[in-house]
């Protein structure tokens, strides 16, 4: 087991990692290698030899392999990203990149999305060196940059273009799961993730006849935006279940007691109650207008008119989103990808899966480990281009009210010490078995 040192040590690293500013902004806007740095440093002092890969100046990654004892068994790869979102300082209780601990509690950016990850990772396998431990398999470790943007400085750059060092991995685990789940009755769920929807930001162009705004026309750009980005706003997408989201279902009506009925999925929804939260997001495709952006003066009809989509789609599903898409923009508005990744599926069967559910419920008996599907995505889409199974896995015990997932990209991020403290435990027991 992870030793005292490592339990200070995660809290330490946490905190330094968030006063570390690695806001991205997007558009390149973001310098990760102070942190990556930073993260090479604790990664050299335990013995490894990481490297630090750059695209863009300043965009700076870091990958380090850890060798197993197995030669022949596959290897792992433990990724998180070491870049934030932007924060307005003027919203929060603390300033976001101070990483005070309070009580208890570490404040700051990235508390929760992820350098709370990456600081579990560091605290372990500084443990290791420490002990003497390897693992059975390989373990490849990267923390990336621009996972918050494209990931073309980041993730996707190392698969591009560095692929040689995630040789031999098959599975890979990062964030988003085995997160404490508190349903409001009393019941602990903690949910892994496996599978993520496909991203699909989109940018509608609509144009038409520029003129006066005072005169008659039927070819505005911006009535031809608006009627579109209302039909898509507005559209009810169809029942598509994955196998993972069929898991989570299956399994979620086990824990209460509720027959899985799957020919009607919004009653079961209802059913679960609170617990319905962490699948009715993943049972449909998805497309929300986020942005608009039109003419120049209140008395001129433009000659185009653009609007951004946020549309996600489920494994199985892109061609039934591309028709859809096709369909509601219409013959008079065009669209295109902005950014476009691939959705995934892991196995809830495999000996991974299994082993991450055991390490959870070692140090968490009292709670119920459950798969579940991302509604968004992670680095993981990337990597699945060298062909490694992404799972979310970033453990954390949280008290009830608690709310993790509205601090993802939320004010007053923060994660408890306690929090920390079990996720360690648990990645260290986890990884020591993978």
């Amino acid at each position: 087991m992870a030793d005292e040192r490592a339990l200070d040590e995660v809290v330490t690293f946490t905190s330094d990692l968030i006063r570390i500013d690695t806001t991205n902004r997007g558009g390149g806007d973001c310098r990760e290698r102070p942190a990556a740095e930073y993260a090479a440093a604790r990664l050299a002092e335990a013995g490894l030899e990481p490297v630090l890969l750059e695209r863009t100046p300043g965009r700076a990654n870091v990958v380090a392999r850890l060798e197993g004892t197995d030669p022949s068994a596959d290897a792992l790869l433990v990724h998180g990203h070491l870049d934030v979102v932007p924060a307005e300082a003027a919203d929060w209780s603390v300033h976001p990149f101070s990483g005070e601990v309070r009580d208890g509690v570490v404040w700051g950016r990235g508390a929760v999305d992820m350098k709370n990850m990456d600081a579990m990772i560091l605290a372990v396998v500084r443990a290791w060196a420490r002990e003497g431990v390897r693992p059975r398999r390989d373990i490849v470790i990267a923390f990336t940059a621009d996972e918050e943007a494209s990931a073309e400085d980041g993730s996707g750059f190392l698969a591009d273009r560095h692929a040689h060092l995630f040789e031999g991995c098959t599975e890979g685990v990062s964030e988003s799961g085995a997160f404490t789940f508190h349903d409001g009755g009393g019941r602990q769920l903690y949910p892994i993730a496996a599978g993520e929807r496909g991203t699909a930001w989109m940018k509608l162009t609509a144009r038409g006849r520029a003129g006066h705004g005072s005169k008659v026309n039927r070819e505005n750009a911006v009535t031809r935006l608006a009627a579109a980005v209302t039909r898509i706003g507005e559209h009810e997408w169809p029942l598509r279940l994955t196998p993972t989201v069929r898991a989570a279902l299956t399994e979620l009506a086990a824990v209460y007691g509720i027959e899985t009925d799957l020919s009607d999925v919004d009653t079961l929804l209802d059913k679960l109650g609170t617990a319905g939260k962490l699948v009715e997001a993943t049972v449909r495709n998805s497309a929300n207008p986020t942005m608009l952006d039109a003419g120049y003066k209140i008395n001129v009809i433009p000659g185009e008119a653009v609007a951004r989509v946020d549309g996600r789609y489920l494994s199985g599903a892109e061609e039934e989103f591309r028709a859809t898409m096709d369909r509601l923009t219409g013959p008079d508005v065009d669209w295109e990808f902005e950014h476009h990744e691939v959705a995934l599926q892991a196995p809830v069967d495999s000996p991974t899966y299994a082993r991450m559910r055991a390490a959870v419920e070692e140090f968490a008996p009292e709670g119920h480990v459950v798969p579940y599907c991302m509604s968004g995505g992670t680095d993981a889409k990337q990597f699945s281009r060298l062909g490694i199974t992404g799972y979310g896995f970033a453990p954390l015990k949280l008290p009830e009210g608690f709310d993790y997932q509205a601090l993802f990209h939320g004010v007053d991020e923060r994660v408890p010490v306690e929090a920390l403290h079990f996720g360690v435990r648990v990645l260290d027991r986890f990884l020591r078995t993978a």
